[in-house]
C-alpha cells in the first residue's frame, strides 16, 4: 500500500472544458461546483479607483499573475468589471494555459473546499486525449506546488463506466466543449476507437443564441440593465451603458441564459429535424432575466439535432463561419457506429448493449430515445442496442465525478496511489507509465 487514506478523505477532481467539479470521495456529489472558465485583466488597466470599488470577497479571490489578474468562481465572474476578458484554460478538453487551471484547481481546493492540499490524496479525472505531457505537467504541479502526498489519474470515460457499475461499456461524453465517444473494455480506455467532435454544448449554446437574435429576440445580459421601482410594486427596466464591458464576458454572460433556455424548452426531436415539419410548432414561452417573455418554436428541435446533423448549424444565420467546426463533426450515431467498428469483434455486441450517456449536453430532453432509434436503424442487425442514462440529469452531468467519488474510496484502490514519495525518486514520467 503507497498511501493510507482512512486517515483524510481522498479529493477527486473533474476539470471539464465548461465546469469544475471538486469533493470528497466517498459522497454522492461535488462540494465545489463552479465554471472552468477565468476572467482576466491586463494589470495596465487597472487602477486604484477600480480595487477600491471591489468588494473584498473579489479582492480576495483574484489572482495575480505577470501583468493580469485573475477572477475564478460564479460569484467572481457574476460581477462585472471594464476591461474583463472571460478566457477558458482549455481547448478540446485539454489544457493550453497551465496559469488558468493553477487559479482554478486554487480556488476548488482552498477556497470552496476550504483544504490544505498536502494533506490528501487526490484524484484528478483527465480527458482521453490528454498527452503524456499534459499528465507529468499534473503530476509535477500536484507534487511539487501543491506538495500532495499522493496522486492518481483517471480516463473520464472509465470513471463514467465506474460510476454505472460497468468494467465494459461505451460512453458517450457530450461535454460543454466537446463530444467524446470512447470505448471502455476491463477498466481500460480502447484510445485506437476514441472518436471525438468539436460540437458540444457551448456550440449549442452560440447556434440557439444567435438564432433568436436572427428573429429579434436580443438576449440581454444581467449586468446590461437595472430595474427601477416606477410605482409600488411597478418596475422599469433601465438600460445601463457599459462601453468598456469586453465582448467575451458579454458572450460569457449571456451564454449562462442561453443554456437555461436550452435546458429548459429543448429536446431531440424524433425524427431528423427539417423546416417543413417544424414550421407550426407550437411556441413555448420562457422568461428572460429582464422580464421579457420570449415564445420558442422550431429552435426547441433544431438546435439538438446538429448533435445529429452537425451541417444544421451552417442553416442559421450568423453561423456561416462556423463550417470548419462542422465540416470536421459527425453525428452521434456516425460516431458510435465508427467507433464501436475499430474495436475487436469480440467485444462489439456488449459494446452496443452497454451505452452510458454523460456530461451535461446528456441531460437533453429525448436524446437518449433519439439516438437508440438512429442507432437501431443504422447498426448491423445482429446488434442489440441499448442506450442508457442515469435516472436524473444530475447524476449524469456529473458522473465522471462520481466515479471518481467511488474509486477513491474503494478498499481495493488504495494501493493505487502514486506517493510523494515515488515522485521525488522515479520523476512523473515513471509513475504515469503505470497509470491506465
Amino acid at each position: 500500500m503507497l498511501f493510507d487514506s482512512d486517515e483524510v478523505s481522498a479529493i477527486v477532481v473533474d476539470l471539464g472544458s465548461h465546469t469544475c467539479k471538486a469533493g470528497y470521495a466517498g459522497e454522492d456529489a461535488p462540494k465545489a461546483v463552479f465554471p472552468s472558465v477565468v476572467g482576466s485583466i491586463d494589470g495596465m488597466e487597472i487602477d486604484d479607483a477600480d480595487n477600491a470599488n471591489m468588494n473584498s470577497e473579489s479582492t480576495r479571490d483574484s489572482k495575480s499573475k505577470g501583468r493580469s489578474k485573475f477572477y475564478v468562481g460564479s460569484q467572481d465572474l457574476g460581477y462585472r468589471r471594464d476591461h474583463m476578458e472571460v478566457l477558458s484554460p482549455m481547448k478540446d478538453g485539454v489544457v493550453v494555459d497551465w496559469d488558468m487551471v493553477e487559479n482554478i484547481w486554487d480556488h476548488a481546493l482552498r477556497k470552496c473546499l476550504l483544504i490544505d492540499p498536502k494533506e490528501h490524496p487526490m484524484l484528478f479525472a483527465e480527458s482521453c486525449s490528454n498527452s503524456q505531457q499534459q499528465r507529468e505537467k499534473t503530476a509535477e504541479i500536484m507534487f511539487e506546488k501543491y506538495q500532495v502526498p499522493a496522486l492518481f489519474l483517471a480516463k473520464n470515460a472509465v470513471l463514467t463506466s465506474f460510476a454505472s457499475g460497468r468494467a465494459t461499456s461505451l460512453v458517450v461524453d457530450c461535454g460543454g466543449g466537446s463530444t467524446t465517444v470512447a470505448p471502455v473494455q476491463d477498466g481500460y480506455v480502447l484510445q485506437k476507437a476514441v472518436s471525438t467532435s468539436p460540437i458540444g454544448g457551448d456550440f449549442l449554446s452560440d447556434c440557439l443564441l444567435k438564432s433568436l437574435e436572427s428573429k429579434g429576440l436580443p438576449i440581454k445580459p444581467r449586468y446590461a440593465f437595472k430595474r427601477k421601482e416606477v410605482h409600488p410594486g411597478e418596475f422599469q427596466i433601465v438600460d445601463l451603458d457599459l462601453s468598456n464591458t469586453t465582448e467575451s464576458y458579454k458572450l460569457y454572460s449571456q451564454r449562462v441564459i442561453v443554456s437555461d433556455i436550452k435546458e429548459c424548452v429543448c429536446r431531440a426531436p424524433d425524427t431528423p429535424y427539417d423546416d417543413t415539419s417544424y414550421s407550426n410548432i407550437p411556441m413555448t414561452p420562457y422568461e428572460l432575466p429582464d422580464g421579457q417573455t420570449i415564445e420558442i418554436g422550431a429552435d426547441r428541435f433544431k438546435i439538438p439535432d446538429i448533435l445529429f446533423n452537425p451541417s444544421l448549424a451552417l442553416t442559421i444565420p450568423g453561423m456561416e463561419n462556423s463550417i470548419e467546426t462542422t465540416s470536421s463533426a459527425h453525428g452521434l450515431p456516425h460516431m458510435v457506429i465508427e467507433s464501436i467498428s475499430k474495436c475487436d469483434v469480440d467485444i462489439r455486441r456488449e459494446l452496443y448493449s452497454s451505452i452510458l450517456l454523460s456530461g451535461g449536453t446528456a441531460s437533453m430532453q429525448q436524446l437518449k430515445e433519439r439516438l437508440e432509434k438512429d442507432l437501431l436503424e443504422e447498426s448491423p442487425q445482429a446488434a442489440r442496442v441499448k442506450v442508457l442514462a442515469s435516472g436524473n440529469a444530475t447524476e449524469r452531468r456529473f458522473s465522471v465525478w462520481i466515479g471518481g467519488s467511488i474509486l477513491a474510496s474503494l478498499g481495493s484502490f488504495q494501493q493505487m496511489w502514486f506517493s510523494k514519495s515515488e515522485f521525488e525518486e522515479h520523476g512523473a514520467s515513471y509513475i504515469l507509465r503505470k497509470c491506465p
